[in-house]
Protein backbone atom coordinates (compact mmCIF):
# COMPACT_ATOMS: atom_id res chain seq x y z
CA UNK A 1 0.00 0.00 0.00
CA UNK A 2 1.26 3.92 -0.66
CA UNK A 3 2.68 4.69 2.53
CA UNK A 4 0.30 7.44 2.97
CA UNK A 5 -2.88 5.74 2.39
CA UNK A 6 -0.94 3.40 4.54
CA UNK A 7 -0.43 6.39 7.49
CA UNK A 8 -3.63 7.74 6.55
CA UNK A 9 -6.07 4.65 7.74
CA UNK A 10 -3.90 3.99 10.47
CA UNK A 11 -4.79 7.54 11.93
CA UNK A 12 -8.49 6.62 11.14
CA UNK A 13 -8.06 3.06 13.22
CA UNK A 14 -7.67 4.83 16.24
CA UNK A 15 -10.32 6.88 15.16
CA UNK A 16 -12.84 4.63 14.37
CA UNK A 17 -14.33 4.38 17.79
CA UNK A 18 -15.09 7.52 19.19
CA UNK A 19 -15.92 8.36 15.33
CA UNK A 20 -18.72 5.98 14.93
CA UNK A 21 -20.37 6.92 18.49
CA UNK A 22 -20.19 10.92 17.25
CA UNK A 23 -21.67 9.53 14.08
CA UNK A 24 -24.52 8.41 15.99
CA UNK A 25 -26.02 10.89 18.12
CA UNK A 26 -25.54 13.26 14.74
CA UNK A 27 -28.24 10.37 13.33
CA UNK A 28 -30.34 11.77 16.14
CA UNK A 29 -29.44 15.55 15.62
CA UNK A 30 -31.46 18.02 13.50
CA UNK A 31 -28.83 17.97 11.11
CA UNK A 32 -30.15 15.22 10.17
CA UNK A 33 -32.76 16.65 8.50
CA UNK A 34 -30.53 19.36 6.98
CA UNK A 35 -28.24 16.87 5.89
CA UNK A 36 -31.03 15.44 3.87
CA UNK A 37 -32.94 18.42 2.25
CA UNK A 38 -29.38 19.25 0.68
CA UNK A 39 -29.05 15.77 -0.33
CA UNK A 40 -32.83 15.93 -1.97
CA UNK A 41 -31.64 18.88 -3.89
CA UNK A 42 -29.67 16.98 -6.26
CA UNK A 43 -31.80 13.81 -6.41
CA UNK A 44 -33.89 12.41 -9.29
CA UNK A 45 -37.68 13.99 -8.42
CA UNK A 46 -39.17 10.98 -9.65
CA UNK A 47 -39.03 9.30 -6.06
CA UNK A 48 -37.77 5.88 -7.82
CA UNK A 49 -35.22 3.74 -5.32
CA UNK A 50 -31.98 4.17 -6.48
CA UNK A 51 -28.69 2.71 -6.15
CA UNK A 52 -26.70 4.41 -4.01
CA UNK A 53 -22.61 4.47 -3.45
CA UNK A 54 -21.21 6.04 -0.62
CA UNK A 55 -17.13 6.68 -1.17
CA UNK A 56 -15.42 6.86 1.81
CA UNK A 57 -18.06 6.02 4.18
CA UNK A 58 -16.75 5.81 7.58
CA UNK A 59 -19.23 4.12 9.96
CA UNK A 60 -22.04 4.64 7.87
CA UNK A 61 -23.65 7.80 8.12
CA UNK A 62 -24.84 8.82 4.46
CA UNK A 63 -25.30 5.50 3.39
CA UNK A 64 -28.12 4.86 6.41
CA UNK A 65 -29.35 8.19 5.47
CA UNK A 66 -29.93 7.12 2.16
CA UNK A 67 -31.23 3.33 3.47
CA UNK A 68 -33.78 5.02 5.74
CA UNK A 69 -35.44 6.36 2.65
CA UNK A 70 -35.57 2.86 0.68
CA UNK A 71 -32.33 3.00 -1.30
CA UNK A 72 -30.08 0.58 -1.82
CA UNK A 73 -26.55 1.40 -0.73
CA UNK A 74 -22.85 0.10 -0.92
CA UNK A 75 -20.83 2.02 1.42
CA UNK A 76 -16.71 1.47 0.81
CA UNK A 77 -14.09 2.96 3.11
CA UNK A 78 -10.00 1.93 3.31
CA UNK A 79 -10.40 1.74 7.10
CA UNK A 80 -11.19 -2.05 8.20
CA UNK A 81 -12.28 -0.61 11.38
CA UNK A 82 -14.50 1.98 10.02
CA UNK A 83 -15.82 -0.81 7.90
CA UNK A 84 -16.17 -2.98 11.29
CA UNK A 85 -18.01 -0.12 13.33
CA UNK A 86 -20.20 0.67 10.10
CA UNK A 87 -21.14 -3.13 10.37
CA UNK A 88 -22.64 -3.24 13.99
CA UNK A 89 -24.15 0.10 13.61
CA UNK A 90 -26.29 -1.28 10.41
CA UNK A 91 -27.26 -4.37 12.81
CA UNK A 92 -28.15 -1.45 15.79
CA UNK A 93 -30.02 0.45 13.10
CA UNK A 94 -31.53 -2.17 11.24
CA UNK A 95 -31.00 -0.53 7.92
CA UNK A 96 -29.41 -2.71 5.70
CA UNK A 97 -26.33 -1.29 3.77
CA UNK A 98 -23.62 -3.24 1.93
CA UNK A 99 -20.33 -2.33 3.77
CA UNK A 100 -17.16 -3.49 1.73
CA UNK A 101 -13.36 -2.22 2.79
CA UNK A 102 -11.62 -0.87 -0.45
CA UNK A 103 -9.91 2.03 -1.78
CA UNK A 104 -12.34 4.98 -3.07
CA UNK A 105 -9.34 5.86 -5.53
CA UNK A 106 -9.83 2.46 -7.18
CA UNK A 107 -13.01 0.80 -6.21
CA UNK A 108 -14.20 -2.58 -7.35
CA UNK A 109 -17.60 -2.17 -8.76
CA UNK A 110 -19.45 -2.83 -12.19
CA UNK A 111 -18.82 0.25 -14.60
CA UNK A 112 -22.27 2.13 -14.70
CA UNK A 113 -24.08 0.91 -11.94
CA UNK A 114 -24.72 3.67 -9.34
CA UNK A 115 -27.40 6.62 -9.70
CA UNK A 116 -25.86 8.15 -7.28
CA UNK A 117 -22.08 9.19 -5.74
CA UNK A 118 -21.98 10.72 -2.53
CA UNK A 119 -18.84 11.69 -0.29
CA UNK A 120 -18.21 14.21 2.80
CA UNK A 121 -14.82 14.93 3.97
CA UNK A 122 -13.24 12.46 1.60
CA UNK A 123 -11.82 14.01 -1.54
CA UNK A 124 -8.89 15.94 0.85
CA UNK A 125 -7.50 13.22 1.77
CA UNK A 126 -6.45 11.68 -1.61
CA UNK A 127 -3.36 12.25 -3.17
CA UNK A 128 -4.62 11.02 -7.01
CA UNK A 129 -7.94 12.44 -7.23
CA UNK A 130 -7.63 13.45 -11.08
CA UNK A 131 -7.89 9.33 -11.26
CA UNK A 132 -10.22 8.88 -8.36
CA UNK A 133 -12.59 11.37 -10.03
CA UNK A 134 -12.08 9.36 -13.43
CA UNK A 135 -12.93 5.70 -11.83
CA UNK A 136 -16.02 7.39 -10.44
CA UNK A 137 -17.44 8.54 -13.33
CA UNK A 138 -17.36 5.38 -15.15
CA UNK A 139 -19.36 3.91 -12.08
CA UNK A 140 -22.37 6.10 -12.94
CA UNK A 141 -25.32 4.97 -15.09
CA UNK A 142 -26.06 7.49 -17.51
CA UNK A 143 -27.76 10.84 -16.00
CA UNK A 144 -26.26 10.06 -12.27
CA UNK A 145 -24.66 12.50 -10.01
CA UNK A 146 -21.82 12.63 -8.00
CA UNK A 147 -22.80 14.75 -4.59
CA UNK A 148 -19.41 15.36 -3.08
CA UNK A 149 -19.36 17.37 0.37
CA UNK A 150 -15.84 18.79 1.24
CA UNK A 151 -13.62 21.36 1.93
CA UNK A 152 -10.15 23.03 1.49
CA UNK A 153 -8.84 22.25 4.83
CA UNK A 154 -4.83 22.77 4.43
CA UNK A 155 -6.04 26.64 3.78
CA UNK A 156 -7.66 26.49 6.80
CA UNK A 157 -6.06 24.31 9.00
CA UNK A 158 -5.29 27.10 11.98
CA UNK A 159 -9.39 26.55 12.23
CA UNK A 160 -8.74 22.89 13.32
CA UNK A 161 -6.10 23.49 16.26
CA UNK A 162 -7.74 22.00 19.44
CA UNK A 163 -7.04 25.40 20.90
CA UNK A 164 -9.18 27.21 18.77
CA UNK A 165 -12.41 24.95 18.77
CA UNK A 166 -15.03 24.86 21.21
CA UNK A 167 -15.07 23.32 24.23
CA UNK A 168 -18.18 21.41 23.79
CA UNK A 169 -16.73 20.56 20.28
CA UNK A 170 -15.50 16.54 20.50
CA UNK A 171 -12.11 17.29 18.35
CA UNK A 172 -11.76 19.26 21.62
CA UNK A 173 -10.71 15.84 23.25
CA UNK A 174 -8.96 14.42 20.86
CA UNK A 175 -5.55 13.45 21.94
CA UNK A 176 -2.44 16.07 20.57
CA UNK A 177 -0.67 13.49 19.34
CA UNK A 178 -3.48 12.43 16.92
CA UNK A 179 -4.35 15.94 16.12
CA UNK A 180 -0.91 16.69 14.72
CA UNK A 181 -0.59 13.20 13.01
CA UNK A 182 -3.48 14.78 11.32
CA UNK A 183 -1.95 18.24 10.75
CA UNK A 184 0.61 16.57 8.68
CA UNK A 185 -1.28 14.45 7.05
CA UNK A 186 -3.17 17.38 5.79
CA UNK A 187 -0.29 19.34 4.55
CA UNK A 188 0.85 16.30 3.02
CA UNK A 189 -1.90 15.57 0.53
CA UNK A 190 -1.93 19.11 0.23
CA UNK A 191 1.26 18.75 -2.01
CA UNK A 192 -0.79 16.82 -4.40
CA UNK A 193 -3.24 19.01 -4.71
CA UNK A 194 -4.58 22.88 -6.07
CA UNK A 195 -6.64 25.68 -4.51
CA UNK A 196 -10.16 24.25 -4.32
CA UNK A 197 -12.45 23.79 -5.44
CA UNK A 198 -12.12 25.41 -8.42
CA UNK A 199 -9.65 22.63 -9.16
CA UNK A 200 -12.26 20.33 -8.67
CA UNK A 201 -14.14 21.80 -11.02
CA UNK A 202 -11.29 21.37 -13.96
CA UNK A 203 -11.00 17.94 -13.15
CA UNK A 204 -14.54 16.82 -13.38
CA UNK A 205 -14.86 17.98 -16.40
CA UNK A 206 -12.10 16.55 -17.75
CA UNK A 207 -13.24 13.56 -16.23
CA UNK A 208 -16.16 13.12 -18.73
CA UNK A 209 -19.01 14.94 -16.44
CA UNK A 210 -21.34 17.11 -18.25
CA UNK A 211 -22.20 19.95 -15.43
CA UNK A 212 -20.66 20.51 -12.62
CA UNK A 213 -21.79 22.87 -9.51
CA UNK A 214 -20.34 24.54 -6.67
CA UNK A 215 -22.52 25.89 -3.55
CA UNK A 216 -20.66 27.84 -1.24
CA UNK A 217 -23.66 28.05 1.25
CA UNK A 218 -24.14 24.91 2.82
CA UNK A 219 -21.64 25.76 5.17
CA UNK A 220 -23.57 28.31 7.19
CA UNK A 221 -26.74 26.17 6.84
CA UNK A 222 -25.45 22.78 7.87
CA UNK A 223 -23.55 24.18 10.96
CA UNK A 224 -25.71 26.71 12.54
CA UNK A 225 -24.60 26.15 16.02
CA UNK A 226 -21.38 25.62 17.71
CA UNK A 227 -21.95 22.73 19.16
CA UNK A 228 -19.81 19.28 19.40
CA UNK A 229 -20.47 18.81 15.58
CA UNK A 230 -19.76 21.82 14.03
CA UNK A 231 -17.06 22.00 11.44
CA UNK A 232 -15.28 25.60 11.43
CA UNK A 233 -13.56 24.95 7.71
CA UNK A 234 -16.42 26.26 5.71
CA UNK A 235 -16.90 23.09 3.59
CA UNK A 236 -18.68 23.58 0.00
CA UNK A 237 -20.97 20.79 -2.25
CA UNK A 238 -19.32 19.73 -6.08
CA UNK A 239 -22.45 18.24 -7.92
CA UNK A 240 -21.12 16.62 -10.98
CA UNK A 241 -23.76 14.65 -13.65
CA UNK A 242 -23.04 12.61 -16.06
CA UNK A 243 -24.66 13.06 -19.19
CA UNK A 244 -27.61 11.04 -20.74
CA UNK A 245 -27.26 8.77 -23.54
Amino acid sequence: MDPLKQRIMEYWTRRADSFCDQRMRELVDPKRERWLAELQRYLPKDGGRLRVLDLGTGTGYFAFLFAADGHDVVGIDLTAHMIEKAKEASETLGLPVDFRVMDAEHPELEEASFDVLVTRNLTWTLPHLPAAYHEWYHLLKPGGVLINFDADYANYAELNDPDNLPENHAHKNIPRDMSEENDEITMEVAAYQQPRPQWDVQLLLRAGFEQVHVDNGIWKRIYAEIDEFYNPTPIFTLVAYKAEK
